[in-house]
């Protein structure tokens, strides 16, 4: 939900969320947002931003306001072009942060007290947390593009998700009853259906072999290579090739695994650690990549 007002007018009714039809994509200046740790002022259109969240990053870019970012954090690796340097999200430097001399921080996690030494410094600090939903991730989008004035392209960036995702799910036989392994490391930890990645696993019809794990309450369950073994998943997504050097090829080496019915059937599927992990425009190609997936698994099934 965003709340934005031109300081000294009252305030708009608070619109439903980022979907609603609102043809004005206007943005004034003094603007004052709403966020998840509090509200924030920006006196002027921020040029000078700096993203310590991989994710926004994305974000930023893809809304068109890549102009504007002058520096990312040491994991915002995507787009090439990003001003990446070795300013830290998980353990902020406050005087290198400042030392840009940005308009506007965003960020994703609160390390100590990063928001409130940023406002102390004059520097208004945008915290945008890990997406729950993809109602989380649009929300995320509006809201950059709000702030730095790329409101009507945040909203032709979210359409085109709706409608790329709405396509890609509308085109899966949800019929074929598949289970799949999420892999996060090579420690065999997974997802269950209540996380973000899990609820996109869901959306074209799969069954997570995690659900039923001790610690799916948690929603990361690390599981045991006997659990998965004899789950024996149609399915195994490895969300750590990059990080753990997993593939298909190793996976297969595992003791035990030969037998499981993904591995024998080519249904170990790679894919890029950053993409799994970063919930911005790119969860369109990574729910593309699950949808091809299963196409492929129930044709073989019904050849």
């Amino acid at each position: 939900l965003l709340l934005l007002t031109a300081c000294g007018d009252p305030a708009p009714a608070p619109r439903s969320g980022p979907l609603d039809d609102a043809p004005d994509t206007s943005v004034v200046y003094p603007l004052t947002v709403e966020t998840s740790a509090g509200t924030i002022t920006l006196d002027d259109r921020p040029e000078r931003i700096v993203s310590l969240s991989p994710t926004a990053t994305e974000m930023l870019f893809a809304v068109g306001a890549g102009h504007q970012v002058v520096a990312v954090d040491d994991q915002s690796t995507y787009p090439e072009d990003a001003p990446r340097t070795d300013l830290s999200g998980y353990e902020p430097n406050i005087e290198a942060i400042a030392s840009y001399e940005p308009d506007i921080v965003v960020y994703s996690t609160e390390p100590g007290d990063l928001g409130s030494s940023l406002e102390g410094l004059g520097i208004p600090a945008l915290l945008q947390p890990a997406a729950s939903t993809l109602r989380d991730v649009y929300g995320q989008i509006e809201q950059l593009g709000l702030v730095t004035d790329h409101l009507s392209e945040s909203r032709e960036l979210i359409d085109r998700m709706k409608d790329d995702i709405r396509a890609i799910t509308a085109d899966v036989d949800t019929t074929t009853a598949l289970t799949f392994y999420h892999e996060l490391d090579d420690t065999y930890y997974s997802v269950t259906s209540s996380t973000f990645i899990g609820k996109l696993y869901s959306m074209v019809g799969l069954e997570n072999i995690a659900d039923r794990a001790k610690g799916a309450g948690g929603g990361y369950p690390q599981l045991s290579a006997e659990y998965i073994i004899d789950a024996d998943p149609d399915l195994i997504f490895l969300a750590d090739t990059k990080c753990c050097g997993q593939s298909p090829a190793t996976v297969a080496r595992r003791p035990g695994w030969d037998r499981i019915e993904a591995v024998e059937q080519g249904g170990v599927i790679p894919l890029d650690d950053d993409v799994a992990s970063r919930w911005g425009p790119r969860i369109v190609d990574y729910l593309r990549v699950i949808a091809r997936s299963v196409a492929r698994v129930a044709e073989d099934e019904a050849a």
